[in-house]
């Protein structure tokens, strides 16, 4: 696996490959890499010949009081799962190959509408932080396919979104979420959980469950995200939004709204935690 750091050594790498006629999968990541993030390398590699990976701890994209300095940077750890899934290059650029200006003076990719919403409401100026980043990387790696997880629905449709706007030459896949045996969501911030909360964090994708029977069984979307809500509190949880929405706009859903996706962010202790369910519901 090469490892590269600047952004003229990679388009020469990256060069290399074009030369020889071969596709190319982006799967960008933060670092602090888990199984699910080492799936979406192995899932890359069914769709191109040659799979690069970022690390990159965005700073634009987190916000005031979010956990930046103490975002957990296990390189030496990533490189060895890395090497093991096969992957050919890794690009671990500074803050300052990415934004020489600095990322306060750097151009804004902002994508409306879909961004304003859930994370995008809680966390300000989070979306536009991940668009921009990424529609850098875009331009730097030229992949043919880019590989995100589901489990940030909502990011995968602000960076769908970027892409169509933008008209970006590429195809982004969505990869289900990878969860434990428990159900929990594969996440970088679980190992921020003590083993008490870990316990207690299953009750997210329990609810998350709950809710989709209720909605087949034809229970209102407003009295079950009510519901939903109260679940989350009696299981220890601080709920920051629990959404049933339609799963190409996030819109609320309304009545005819076929193809749903039920949102969910919460905190346990201090650690905020996503995820989410699509459902298709029979027409009637």
């Amino acid at each position: 696996m090469q490892h590269l750091t600047h952004i003229q050594q990679l388009r020469d790498s990256i060069a290399n490959y074009r030369q020889q006629g071969l596709r190319i999968a982006l799967v960008p990541t933060m670092g602090n890499l888990h199984a699910g993030h080492i799936h979406l390398v192995e899932t890359a590699r069914t769709h191109a010949d040659i799979v690069v990976s970022t690390i990159f701890v965005n700073p634009m994209q987190f916000g005031k009081n979010e956990d930046l300095d103490s975002y957990p940077r296990t390189l030496e750890q990533d490189k060895v799962k890395l090497t093991a899934a096969h992957c050919d290059v890794l690009f671990t650029p500074t803050a300052s190959e990415i934004y020489p200006t600095g990322h306060d003076n750097n151009t804004v990719v902002s994508v409306p509408q879909v961004s304003s919403r859930y994370c995008g409401a809680s966390r300000p100026g989070h979306f536009d932080g991940v668009a921009t980043v990424v529609c850098k990387l875009f331009n730097i790696v030229q992949p043919d396919t880019a590989l995100f997880g589901l489990k940030d629905y909502q990011q995968f449709l602000v960076i769908s979104k970027m892409v169509a706007d933008l008209c970006l030459p590429l195809t982004l896949v969505g990869v289900p979420t990878q969860r434990e045996a428990s159900g929990l969501a594969l996440s970088s911030r679980n190992g921020y959980l003590s083993d008490k909360e870990k316990h207690s964090a299953v009750a997210l994708i329990e609810t998350l469950r709950w809710a989709a029977t209720a909605l087949h069984a034809g229970e209102p979307a407003s009295a079950i995200e009510s519901a939903a809500s109260e679940r989350l509190s009696r299981a220890g949880f601080t709920p920051d939004y629990f959404a049933i929405c339609n799963a190409r706009t996030l819109a609320p859903a309304q009545h005819d709204d076929r193809d749903l996706v039920i949102l969910a962010a919460a905190y346990i202790g201090k650690t905020r935690l996503i995820d989410n369910i699509q459902l298709q519901l029979s027409h009637t």
